[in-house]
């Protein structure tokens, strides 16, 4: 049994080694297609090694026998997120055509919604593959935050920020930590984030509406965010006096 565990282990881990083999590969071909510099090659390999390393060390930690069919698709659409980071990175010197940005922040936007139905409908939904799929959500709506930030002002980069923000937040105050009942609104907030991103960084909208998107897209995160931030805190107050009235009937 110890041999199969090993076995099954070791070829978990080859398949987050394929997926930075996968990532490499795509920065060669944008570097073919479009001449990728140096910044984004850097920038690229970066986030290939770095989700590699993570990865790997969140699967040892966890036990999985299986990566699973839906971590494999989240796995693709991290990859395509590296290569939007990469494309970001470079149009620091040159700016990336603008279909082929397009083309790779949609396609991983329209994959967020398929890995989570693959996972339910194989029953291989796990604690790991929520965060892997969320920190991936996270990261890409960071890049496309700079992405927009760099026409519209560092005001754009609070979208990209707010969530890292508040886990910051939750290390001083535990409360933050406490789990959200289910809403809709907060899925629906959180999937529009992308959609109003990748818009205002196309370059098919006038600068008045891109503006406008972009103003819209934070004000509903800001509502979000706000919104459970007030139930987490309603809730850790009611619980603090419960259990200090729990205390003084104790105590008497």
């Amino acid at each position: 049994m110890a041999l199969n565990n090993t076995y099954d282990a070791r070829l978990v881990q080859q398949e987050t080694a394929v997926g930075a083999g996968v990532q490499i590969l795509l920065l060669a071909l944008l570097g073919s297609a479009i001449g990728l510099g140096p910044a984004g090659w850097l920038t690229g390999l970066v986030f290939a090694i770095a989700t590699w390393a993570l990865l790997s060390l969140a699967l040892h930690r966890s036990g999985l026998r299986s990566f699973g069919p839906a971590n494999r698709v989240t796995l693709g659409r991290a990859t395509l997120v590296g290569g939007v980071t990469a494309l970001v990175a470079d149009s620091f010197q040159s700016s990336p055509p603008v279909t082929l940005f397009v083309g790779l922040t949609a396609v991983a936007l329209i994959l967020d919604g398929v890995d989570g139905k693959v996972a339910r409908r194989t029953g291989t939904s796990t604690a790991l593959g929520a965060r892997f799929d969320m920190e991936v959500d996270a990261f890409l709506i960071l890049v496309l935050s700079v992405y927009v930030s760099m026409s519209l002002g560092p005001w754009v980069l609070l979208i990209g920020a707010m969530r890292y923000g508040f886990v910051a937040a939750a290390r001083v105050w535990p409360w933050l930590n406490a789990p959200l009942p289910p809403s809709t609104a907060r899925k629906t907030v959180a999937a529009l984030q992308g959609v109003f991103l990748l818009l205002a960084a196309s370059g098919y909208l006038p600068y008045a509406a891109t503006f406008a998107v972009a103003a819209a897209a934070l004000a509903a995160l800001v509502w979000s965010f706000g919104r459970d931030i007030m139930w987490l805190y309603r809730t850790s107050r009611t619980e603090r006096v419960s259990v200090a009235e729990v205390r003084e009937l104790v105590a008497s």
